[in-house]
């Protein structure tokens, strides 16, 4: 670990003070001291921390105020305060009042350490979580252009290309992989983004309304229209039309769509006036629209009009290394949304998610998040804020997770290997870091070809390990 975060120590007892920022030191941590208080309270204006410990009887200004100065000025720096025996039951109260953690004295080194590495951790996830925040703040269609996979990048790079035109657009794509947001991209990044973006999905318009709906009426042109309404096709003039599962719409709608694309006109009900109309169509849809071809159900030149370009998103199951940016841009949206404090995810919790096959695709990620952030008592998400199904592993697919792309395992194993470098190959401690059993670590060293034989800078046999 470099010797890259910044911690605060704040005690009027010289000796005290020195001896915990040895420790800290010792285990690379950039120390600054404040010998009471008041000096502290200074600091808190003019420096950035990523952990504060502070004991709370001081002369003058005392650990409390510590506390509550820094939960105002900088509330995303953790406060660890430090109390001696018969003080426990004021630590607690501040533990309410917003402290990370507390310490109680004469201070375990070791300790001391871990809750220092879980604080700079727990610091580091809030600020992502803050920059993720003024991201969807800046940017509220992101989650449609949040990917590094390779085959999301593919698509990104089709999206920037047929963006500055008005070619038709088909997109394809299982239900919840986002088939809409990425109609939206192309549209804001259009010379169409300040007209409408209109959508309709056609399995949710009924034979009967169809006409009306697309083409609108005139005042009278049947029972019940008492006034004239313009369609959907001639809202979206100058911008963009976005028909979902077009491959539902009936063999009636689709001829009189065809020939309105053809004859970049429209006609309302009840009128014989032609409308023009300036379309620019982006359809989607969930079924293979050739394969409907071949069964009679879906026309082909009106395939042939929709699929200039063709976009084909993966499910989320074919690119789970997308999996924990999302779920973190979930995270911010929706604690922002209800002003909630939840910043980050556990690891175990991160793994749940990365097990799950999700069958509803991004839209499902989504609502997992969403109903854990709603659910939630505290700052971290666990494994058990999530559904059951997760939780159990229902449709787990560890066997794929195996054999994930290099970049993701590269990423675990690195991770993994940091936090036990950072522990002095301390099994026990890492595991707690990690959120994991020990059992679970051993098995993960095993797979890296660190196992018992390669590993004896650790303080326990492999034979100890518990779940």
């Amino acid at each position: 670990m470099s010797r890259d975060h910044r911690l605060l120590i704040v005690d009027d007892d010289t000796r005290s003070r020195e001896m915990l920022a040895e420790a800290l030191r010792q285990a690379n941590f950039e120390i600054e001291l404040a010998c009471d208080g008041e000096e502290a309270i200074d600091k808190a204006g003019h420096s950035e921390f990523d952990a504060v410990f502070s004991d709370i009887k001081m002369a003058g200004v005392s650990g409390m105020e510590v506390l509550e100065t820094f939960r105002t000025v900088a509330p995303e720096t953790p406060v660890i305060l430090m109390t001696a025996f018969g003080s426990v039951e004021t630590a607690i109260q501040a533990m309410k009042q917003g402290a990370f953690d507390y310490i109680t004295k004469p201070v375990n080194l070791d300790e001391l350490i871990l809750v220092a590495h879980r604080a700079v951790e727990h610091c580091r996830l809030v600020r992502d979580h803050r920059h993720l925040q003024k991201v969807f703040s800046e940017r509220p269609r992101a989650a449609s252009t949040i990917g590094q996979s390779r085959k999301m990048v593919e698509v990104f790079k089709v999206v920037g290309k047929v963006a500055r035109s008005r070619t038709a657009v088909l997109i394809h794509g299982e239900s919840g992989t986002g088939k809409e947001l990425i109609a939206r991209a192309i549209h804001d990044n259009s010379p169409r983004a300040a007209r409408p973006f209109v959508a309709v999905n056609c399995s949710a318009i009924p034979d009967s309304l169809l006409e009306s709906e697309l083409f609108g009426h005139v005042k009278g042109s049947y029972t019940g229209a008492h006034a004239s309404r313009r369609g959907l096709l001639e809202e979206s003039s100058g911008g963009t039309f976005f028909l979902d599962e077009v491959g539902d719409l009936s063999q009636a709608g689709q001829a009189k769509l065809l020939r309105a694309l053809q004859e970049g006109e429209i006609r309302r009900v009840g009128s014989n006036e032609a409308v023009p109309v300036d379309l620019r169509v982006i359809a989607a849809s969930r079924r293979s629209l050739h394969q409907l071809v071949n069964m009679g159900r879906f026309r082909e030149d009106l395939l042939y009009r929709l699929n200039t370009v063709t976009i084909t998103l993966p499910p989320l199951r074919e690119r789970p290394e997308d999996i924990p940016l999302l779920a973190e841009f979930f995270l911010a949206r929706h604690s922002t949304e209800k002003q909630a404090e939840t910043a980050s995810l556990s690891p175990g919790a991160m793994q749940a998610l990365l097990h799950y096959p999700w069958p509803g695709n991004v839209r499902e990620l989504e609502h997992v998040i969403e109903r854990a952030v709603a659910l939630a008592t505290h700052t971290v998400l666990s494994l058990d804020d999530l559904p059951a199904e997760i939780r159990n592993g229902e449709g787990s697919r560890t066997d794929q997770l195996e054999n994930l792309p290099g970049t993701l395992s590269a990423l675990q194993r690195e991770h993994v290997l940091k936090v036990l470098d950072s522990t002095g190959g301390n099994k026990e401690q890492a595991a707690r870091l990690l959120g994991i059993s020990r059992r679970t670590l051993y098995r993960c060293l095993d797979r890296y070809g660190m196992g018992k034989d390669s590993s004896s800078s650790t303080s326990e046999p492999l034979d100890s390990a518990t779940s």
